[in-house]
């Protein structure tokens, strides 16, 4: 079954490059953030908010994984290629290879022609930060981290599940993750009752977060010398355990700095830095960003292949 998932796993990503997330294909998020928000007016009141947010987390997972198990496993009951073209499909929704690089992009162009405030308007379509008046230096900033940040959550960790169990894992793994970008927030109304969404999401992403960054630094075209120790304690400076670890590398091998002071909502919020500001952030290093999140997939993907392969060939030598 491991070399079926690989397939799919390999045409899922063919799928996100040509198609990406067109508004018009009905996504598996939609319908996540749909259940989320119902059952968030449902149970978000009264007492005992983590056990209902932990009812909340149950029944979206639950949902999630035997809906979609029991249609992978109904279209490989049909013929092996309509499985594997289902679960291709199905896995290049939890993916956003394709969308990161053009979020990526769509600030970078603006910002080259000059026109600031273009580029502030695109940033706040990918940043929950306020972007006005954002200086150029800062729009980078913005940027580099929505794409150095979500490479592991957007693209490598769904991979890594979809290794693991396919499409129903890959699934899951999004169905957290967007649960956690709805409801983990450390404020009044959430701080409860997104306790276990959140916990559950850094748990998951463990793994992944922390594969990306080395991947990050081996496969870049950038000859610099960063260990697992400077990762580790740059990616400390992040308030998340998990999100820090795809800036530190990125971070480490352009010689910029990121974090600082961000403004949400118009309430100042400042952060540590990460890395050493060895140049002045400047357009091309979203560009550049965009190159290391591309380059830490394929050897992302090349990894997951080969253990794939070591694994099916020690399968059939025991047998």
């Amino acid at each position: 079954m491991i070399s079926l998932h690989l397939l799919s796993i390999v045409l899922a990503q063919i799928i996100d490059q040509l198609i990406g997330d067109p508004g018009w294909l009905p996504h598996p998020v939609k319908g996540f953030g749909k259940m989320i928000s119902w059952l968030d007016r449902a149970l978000n009141r009264g007492n005992n908010k983590k056990l209902k947010g932990l009812l909340m987390l149950f029944l979206i997972l639950a949902i999630t994984l035997v809906l979609s198990f029991l249609l992978v496993s109904y279209a490989y009951s049909v013929h092996l290629v309509l499985g594997v073209c289902i679960e291709s499909l199905l896995i290049s929704t939890t993916i956003a290879a394709r969308g990161l690089k053009e979020a990526g992009r769509s600030v970078y162009d603006p910002l080259v022609r000059g026109d600031l405030e273009e580029a502030r308007t695109k940033l706040s379509w990918i940043v929950g930060r306020d972007t006005q008046g954002l200086s150029s230096q800062e729009i980078v900033r913005g940027a580099v981290e929505t794409v150095a940040e979500n490479t592991s959550d957007g693209v490598t960790a769904p991979l890594f599940f979809a290794f693991i169990g396919g499409a129903p894992l890959a699934l899951l793994y999004r169905a957290v993750n967007t649960c956690d970008s709805m409801v983990g927030y450390k404020n009044d109304r959430y701080r409860d009752f997104g306790w276990a969404s959140a916990r559950l999401d850094d748990v998951l992403n463990y793994i992944p977060a922390r594969l990306t960054a080395l991947l990050m630094v081996f496969g870049a075209m950038i000859h610099k010398r960063l260990t697992f120790s400077w990762l580790k304690e740059q990616a400390g400076h992040h308030p998340s355990p998990n999100s820090g670890w795809g800036e530190a590398a990125v971070a480490g091998l352009l010689g910029i700095r990121l974090g600082g002071t961000n403004i949400y909502n118009g309430r100042v919020s400042y952060r540590p830095f990460i890395g050493r500001a060895e140049y002045s952030l400047e357009p091309v290093h979203i560009e550049q960003t965009i190159v290391i999140m591309q380059q830490a997939v394929t050897w992302f993907t090349i990894t997951l292949l080969a253990a794939g392969g070591i694994y099916i060939v020690a399968a059939y030598s025991w047998s």
